[in-house]
């Protein structure tokens, strides 16, 4: 399949039921990898399901992969890189849009090294809802071990300055 790096894309989340829960209208590729996908952001539309349209509030950069059941959106602060963590399938490239499923559960990573998990109520709710099966829910658990295992340790995904030098390829390559 072609590279999407350098090209603005849009990225869509589902519901496990299919349904759209949101998507970010124009995101610009900044690395492509065998497993995963980076693209940045600055002040980007999101619609959300019920239409409701915002705008990002700060530049981030946001990590999909093919091969994990969760997606990264690292934004950057004043007070330094937060890192929220949507659990969710493994992306999907359709004719270069990303595609995955969001499974309710997140987990945030503060600057001072604070880690939240965060939405649990809304997982049980739509684990009940959507009735997700005891495979994801079993993936879903395993991975946020894992995710706080690679957080403690800072490595990539959780690197704030690899963070730092793909949103100045995203400056430098938007500005041309």
């Amino acid at each position: 399949m072609e590279s999407l790096k350098g090209k603005w894309i849009e990225v869509q989340g589902y519901k496990h039921d299919g349904g759209m829960h949101r998507i970010w209208d124009a995101v610009f590729v900044v690395d492509e990898g065998e497993n995963y996908i980076v693209v940045a952001s600055n002040r980007t539309k999101v619609i959300e399901h019920d239409y409701r349209i915002w705008h990002t509030k700060e530049p981030a950069i946001m990590i999909f992969f093919k091969d994990k059941w969760f997606n990264v959106i690292a934004m950057l602060k004043e007070q330094g890189v937060t890192y929220y963590v949507n659990l969710a399938s493994p992306y999907i490239n359709d004719k270069g849009t990303i595609k995955y499923i969001d499974y309710d559960l997140d987990m945030k990573l503060y600057p001072d090294n604070q880690v939240k998990i965060i939405d649990v109520k809304e997982y049980v709710f739509h684990k009940k809802k959507y009735n997700y099966s005891d495979d994801i829910d079993t993936i879903l658990r395993f991975n946020l071990k894992e995710i706080k295992s690679i957080m403690e340790s800072r490595s990539f995904p959780f690197d704030d300055q690899k963070i730092k030098e793909y949103y100045e390829i995203f400056t430098r390559e938007t500005a041309k």
